[in-house]
């Protein structure tokens, strides 16, 4: 799909003002409707060009990643023959460059984190509020979404793909032997002790992505006292509203002509709510929200359960206040 993200303000209904996110073209717009450019403005340029230095590698990432194939075969022949010097030899040459690439995706992690700072700070900053910042700034509210919707997609390959970290963990094994035996392999002067261990924490999570983004967001409010928590809640719960809308409006759903542009909505929406729930005092499920969690889940569940699982397991198992007793009863079934 094209990509093209616009944001246009449209009626102001009891819980705020409602965005409606065009994804494809122009063409099916409201008249009545204020379109807004998604070209950077001359303030947004600086932070859009550090984020769009980052996004534009994350196609090749999630590419990487789907064709990861693992060393499953090599590595269990290795375990049955363990005096069967070529076959340790042929699993651990399968590994290595293996263990590089997860390198790399733990890499961009770390890029995409502090992408992700630098959007909250501008689009939370005062004097504006978080409706006029997405407003006003709309190249950066489409960078956030594509962040979002790349983690998700990430998130989504990775738990559909058990060698990531049965690879890892062999590696590990074998660095450690060797260490024992005080052998030095070339390959850790890549992925040293510490950054092995990093990389081990960063895949040891169901939805590593998404955990990064969860620690930066929290991370970035608890560094920015002076800051209202509103700022950035208030923006998270707008943007998940927005996408909500956009899946539940039968007028603008059916005008799509991609699958995948719902699914973008879709990867954005369920983006947004799992920050907010890590950021919030009572997080999203709570009474008090400002996401309608009832709401969106339903939208979730109105869609082929195959195309959702993945997006359903991370409002399961990636949020934070999902177990806690102000959650209702009802949600929680929703979510079972």
């Amino acid at each position: 799909m094209g990509n093209l993200l616009k944001v246009l303000t449209c009626t102001e209904l009891d819980q705020g003002p409602n965005f409606f996110l065009d994804f494809e073209s122009d063409s099916f717009l409201p008249p009545t409707s204020l379109l807004f450019d998604a070209q950077p403005t001359d303030g947004e340029r600086e932070v859009w060009n550090q984020i769009s230095a980052v996004l534009q590698d994350s196609e090749s990432m999630l590419a990487d990643l789907q064709a990861y194939k693992g060393a499953g075969q090599e590595i269990r022949d290795a375990i049955q023959n363990p005096n069967d010097i070529q076959l340790q030899e042929k699993a651990w040459n399968s590994v290595c460059p293996l263990v590089v690439r997860l390198k790399r995706f733990y890499e961009f992690s770390l890029r995409l984190e502090k992408a992700l700072q630098s959007l909250l700070e501008s689009l939370t900053c005062p004097p504006y509020t978080p409706t006029q910042h997405l407003e006003r700034e709309q190249a950066l509210a489409k960078e956030f979404a594509e962040i979002l919707h790349f983690t998700l997609r990430f998130d989504e390959l990775k738990m559909r793909n058990p060698a990531i970290q049965n690879d890892f963990s062999y590696y590990r094994r074998t660095i450690s032997r060797n260490r024992i035996n005080n052998m030095h392999l070339d390959i850790e002067n890549e992925v040293n002790n510490e950054m092995a261990n990093r990389m081990s924490l960063f895949y040891a999570e169901a939805t590593p992505m998404l955990k990064t983004l969860s620690n930066a967001t929290t991370h970035f409010v608890s560094e920015n006292k002076t800051l209202p928590i509103e700022n950035t809640t208030d923006c998270l719960s707008t943007m998940a509203s927005v996408c909500k809308v956009m899946l539940e409006t039968p007028e603008y759903r059916s005008r799509f002509t991609s699958e995948e542009t719902l699914m973008f909505c879709m990867r954005v929406m369920v983006g947004v709510i799992i920050l907010y729930d890590h950021v919030h005092p009572v997080g999203a499920f709570s009474k008090t929200s400002k996401i309608d969690m009832k709401g969106c889940i339903k939208v979730l569940k109105e869609q082929p359960p195959d195309t959702v699982e993945g997006l359903l397991n991370a409002l399961r198992f990636t949020t934070k206040h999902l177990n806690d007793e102000s959650t209702s009863k009802q949600i929680r079934a929703m979510l079972q």
